[in-house]
């Protein structure tokens, strides 16, 4: 029996039909790779560090997993792909789905093209405030700080840039939690 792990995935759409697509994203990962899922509320956010695109859906999904993180971050990309994601120079350009490896456990994980915990995780209320929502007490293996000290620490170094509630809840979760 190969050991499991408690993986998050962050996910964003700010493209098209955004709802869609985030529940679409949720089933698949649930159904392909995930034991145990629970997803956070759906959040509508600004786009990261004011750049002017349309506004995002971003929600968090938690669940246990045997795969390691390159193929949890493969499966991601393909999922991206075929929701209709298309290559771009712009490092930050609109997307239909935006799918990210957040954390693996509390380890980390260093290879070539995977980086986990998420290098930016920490600078991000999208990522954070959903997260809050599963798992508040993880701690970022690197940093030595659970997912609540984080936040904390972005509101006091940002209160222009992050509203002090958080992301403006905009739908409840992607995934019906009482089926069995």
């Amino acid at each position: 029996m190969k050991q499991k792990t408690r993986v998050v995935i962050a996910l964003g759409s700010n493209l098209g039909d955004r709802l869609e697509f985030l529940s679409v994203a949720a089933g698949r990962l649930a159904t392909e790779f995930l034991e145990s899922p629970q997803a956070s509320r759906v959040y509508e956010t600004l786009p990261w560090r004011g750049m002017d695109h349309p506004t995002y859906l971003n929600a968090v999904v938690v669940g246990e997993s045997e795969w390691k993180p390159p193929a949890i971050l493969n499966y991601l990309q393909q999922v991206e792909r075929e929701m209709g994601r298309t290559p771009t120079h712009e490092r930050y350009a609109p997307r239909v789905a935006d799918l990210d490896l957040i954390a693996y456990g509390e380890q980390t994980w260093e290879s070539p093209g995977v980086s986990v915990p998420h290098p930016f995780m920490h600078e991000r209320d999208f990522v954070l405030v959903p997260m809050l929502e599963l798992w508040p007490d993880w701690r970022h293996p690197i940093l030595h700080k659970t997912a609540k000290q984080l936040w904390a620490e972005l509101l006091e170094k940002d209160p222009q840039q992050t509203a002090a509630e958080g992301p403006n809840v905009f739908a409840p979760t992607l995934l019906d939690t009482t089926s069995p």
